[in-house]
């Protein structure tokens, strides 16, 4: 058993950028050094900054008397920039340390903004994206190139004016034409992305666990003599939480490679996030190997101290010893009445206390995706039984629509033919009778089964899939996840 879960990131400085030590040391009160971490290897994938903006949206805005247009490389662009994200957010200005540091630590992001040449500050986007390409781990050991999308925001001042759709649906095209077959972004408004074809597919919960009343049923591996753990500093911390995140990112299906601004927000290092509250725990095996590590933050109780709360804001293992030997330092730590945690749905976690209904859980929708080359997708997963459907997909912005012949082998290898209908629609009529062996559905449904967040007899009890009952059944057996999706960080 391998985990790993961590408190959503702030999407105003969760871009994959890399705060580098050189800026770090102009700060009065400064982050301590730290050694600079190396980026994943993105050699493999496209450069998003080198993709063109898309002409289709260029036009729309420019009818709208907007400018479309990619931030130039430049501090004052890059700080109005980052202004108009903030505001976006409902958060406070970064520091200049922190602007520049983004700007000038990362060089494949693409950050685009919407200006209007008559507003009373026509330098000041009002409205931003910014998009980069990073690995999507599908199922164990494989991975797709995945088009991030983060810093969604449409001033207050020019909403219901088609700027949302024209920075989001350029954003896919331009993807598409990068030869990207999927696109992901984590959501802080569930209503908005299911019209340009993202569907929920992977979820989390936020864990609320009374201490006192849970108890512990699990093992203590400490206590037997098979690990350790040992307080770090958060520098350490930085460290442990790179190295666990490559181990286990590639066996976790909806998971994304981190960078390492990612890690120095769950270390507590980040410029405007200096977390000096922030604790940190590792988990060593007998033979001294790195196999866990938990960060957290205590808010104290002034009337009871007793009743303290403690927030976990990261928590990673690479063994069942590691994960629970974490999780019961959390929970029996003293002074604690509460644990606060963002932690995957499906987790052993309910299985090692006494009393599971000492936990509220209260689901969260993490990371949407949006299918943009279907037949790359489906064959990059395997499949738990042989299958032969085809799948009507409609799309509403018309790049990944058609007729797709699934055939899954016994092996679970699946090879994807586009059979009909590029344009999206389907041949029959939307209320023809499905026959056996065809499903019907749209590209953001199809993305929430993709890895099995979904199951295909619940969307057609709910009318998003139309589909006879037994072929319903045979793709629920087929699309059975390796493991549930998860994603670690939000971006």
């Amino acid at each position: 058993m391998s985990e790993q879960t961590s408190k959503p990131t702030d999407p105003a400085t969760a871009s994959a950028a890399d705060a580098t030590d050189s800026t770090d040391e102009k700060r009065k009160d400064a982050t301590p050094e730290v050694e600079l971490l190396d980026l994943p290897d993105r050699s493999h994938l496209p450069v998003a900054a080198d993709v063109p903006l898309d002409a289709t949206s260029t036009r729309a805005l420019a009818a709208a008397g907007l400018q479309y247009r990619v931030v130039p490389d430049d501090a004052e662009a890059f700080a109005q920039f980052c202004h108009a994200m903030e505001r976006g957010f409902l958060g406070e200005r970064e520091s200049a340390e922190s602007r520049e540091a983004w700007r000038t630590g990362e060089t494949t992001t693409r950050p685009i903004g919407v200006y209007d040449p008559a507003g009373a500050h026509p330098e000041t986007p009002v409205a931003t994206v910014v998009c980069w390409t990073t690995d999507l781990t599908v199922d164990l050991d494989s991975v797709l190139p995945m088009w991030a999308i983060s810093g969604v925001t449409v001033s207050s001042t020019h909403r219901r004016r088609g700027v949302a759709r024209a920075l989001l649906e350029g954003e896919l095209r331009a993807a598409a034409s990068a030869g990207v077959p999927v696109a992901g972004l984590t959501v802080s408004e569930a209503t908005i992305y299911g019209r340009y074809g993202f569907g929920p597919a992977a979820g989390e919960g936020v864990h609320e666990i009374q201490t006192r009343r849970a108890g512990w049923v699990g093992p203590n591996p400490v206590a037997q003599g098979r690990g350790r753990l040992d307080q770090v500093e958060r520098e350490d911390a930085m460290r442990d939480i790179a190295t666990l995140h490559g181990e286990l990112v590639g066996s976790q299906p909806g998971d994304v490679a981190g960078w390492p601004t990612l890690w120095r927000q769950a270390a507590g290092l980040h410029p405007d996030q200096h977390r000096k509250e922030l604790r940190a725990v590792r988990y060593t095996d007998a033979a001294g190997r790195l196999a866990g590590l938990v960060t957290y933050a205590i808010k104290g109780n002034e009337t009871d101290y007793t009743a303290s709360e403690l927030s976990v804001r990261h928590l990673a293992a690479t063994t069942p010893d590691a994960y629970a030997a974490l999780w019961h330092y959390v929970l029996t730590h003293d002074l604690i009445g509460t644990v606060k945690a963002w932690a995957p749905l499906e987790s052993p976690l309910r299985w090692l206390v006494r009393d599971v209904r000492a936990i509220r859980v209260r689901d969260s929708d993490d990371h949407w995706l949006r299918l943009l080359d279907v037949r790359r997708c489906l064959e990059a997963r395997r499949y738990r039984t042989a299958l032969d459907v085809e799948l009507e997909v409609s799309d509403p912005v018309g790049i990944a629509g058609g007729r797709y012949r699934l055939v899954a082998d016994a092996n679970g290898a699946a090879t994807v033919e586009r059979v009909g209908s590029p344009s999206g629609e389907s041949d029959a009529a939307p209320d023809a009778e499905v026959p056996d062996g065809v499903a019907r559905l749209g590209v953001a449904d199809l993305a929430s089964l993709w890895l099995g967040s979904a199951r295909w007899s619940t969307l057609r009890a709910a009318g998003r899939v139309a589909a006879s009952e037994p072929t319903a059944q045979a793709l629920d057996l087929a699309f059975t996840p390796s493991r549930p999706a998860h994603l670690t960080f939000g971006y």
